[in-house]
């Protein structure tokens, strides 16, 4: 059982950063791939970045590329998104997520565990 806990939302002006980190439960946390996704009100939720296990290769969606970065701390088993220059448009709940088997990166369907989301608001 693997259980990840979000933290670092919050309310931030268009233009500002954010950190969110995603602490993870389980001795092997270092083998997974891990990934945050986010879910607009009325939208599905969709893939924002991934990251694998050593930390060498990072995935972003198009509309993040350049702003937002992944990374990993295998020592403290976490995984953060730091996020700059906010839009509205980035207004979600956000959602870490670990994919013991490495089956992909950007499909929602590959993961096997998902924490509880932690909101993220951008004000215009």
């Amino acid at each position: 059982q693997v259980q990840l806990i979000e933290s670092g939302g919050g309310l931030v002006q268009a233009g500002g950063s954010l950190r969110l980190s995603c602490a993870a439960s389980g001795r092997t946390f270092s083998t997974y791939v891990m990934g945050w996704f986010r879910q607009a009100p009325g939208k599905e939720r969709e893939f924002v970045a991934a990251i694998t296990w050593s930390g060498s290769r990072t995935y972003y969606t198009d509309a993040v590329k350049g702003r937002f970065t992944i990374s990993r701390d295998n020592a403290k088993n976490t995984v953060y998104l730091q996020m700059n220059r906010l839009k509205p448009e980035d207004t979600a709940v956000y959602y870490c997520a670990a994919d013991l088997y490495g089956l992909g990166y950007s499909d929602p369907r590959v993961y096997d565990y998902w924490g509880q989301g932690t909101q993220v608001t951008v004000s215009s």
